[in-house]
């Protein structure tokens, strides 16, 4: 699975890695630890930008939704 977040040229550098962090499932703690900020800026950061709007989009292979087969399952045949 991909995600594309959308809109982030809205968004402050500080933001952007927020958000990107956030997005990808890390704790506001977890956030915090690797920018080297607390974990209140983080959430204040977090909740800026998701005022300014910005949208994560889940791309999912066809193959996990069992729609067409999964090349990888036919192998060298």
């Amino acid at each position: 699975m991909q995600i594309e977040i959308r809109g982030l040229e809205r968004l402050s550098f500080r933001e952007r890695q927020v958000v990107i962090l956030k997005e990808s499932g890390q704790s506001n703690e977890e956030v915090a630890c690797t920018l080297g900020i607390s974990p209140g800026t983080v959430a204040t950061l977090y909740k800026r930008a998701r005022a300014k709007g910005y949208q994560v989009v889940a791309i999912l292979p066809l193959e996990s939704w069992g729609i067409v087969d999964d090349p990888a399952e036919k192998g060298d045949q």
